[in-house]
């Protein structure tokens, strides 16, 4: 079993800047994958940033060039770092780990609330 624990999320005006944090603990040495993924209200929960074990980065479209993804293999954590946020970019955002063996499963934080509002 793997716990994910988010924190950082807050209230921030349109332009500004959060940092999310994620500490992982556990069957540590199963994760491949961190990540974040979010979901606003009445919408299905997307792909934000993920980081593979080998430090490989992938980012959703709508984030590339503002939302910089992080991964602490010493400390268990994986950062996520938005700037220039937008007011439809309130959501709850999770973190996200990635198991592969002996089959894929996925966990999940309990989400953080990221509200982009003046």
């Amino acid at each position: 079993q793997v716990q994910l624990v988010e924190s950082g999320g807050g209230l921030v005006q349109p332009g500004g800047s959060l940092r999310l944090s994620c500490a992982a603990s556990g069957s540590i040495s199963s994760i491949v994958r961190m990540g974040w993924y979010r979901q606003a209200p009445g919408l299905q929960r997307e792909l934000v940033a993920v980081i593979g074990s080998s430090g490989s980065k992938n980012y959703a479209d709508s984030v590339k060039g503002r939302f910089t993804i992080s991964r602490d293999n010493a400390k268990n954590m994986v950062s996520l770092q938005m700037n220039s946020l937008k007011p439809e970019e309130t959501a709850v955002y999770y973190c996200n780990a990635v198991r592969v063996f002996p089959s894929w499963y996925d966990y999940w934080g309990q989400g953080t609330q990221v509200t982009v509002s003046s």
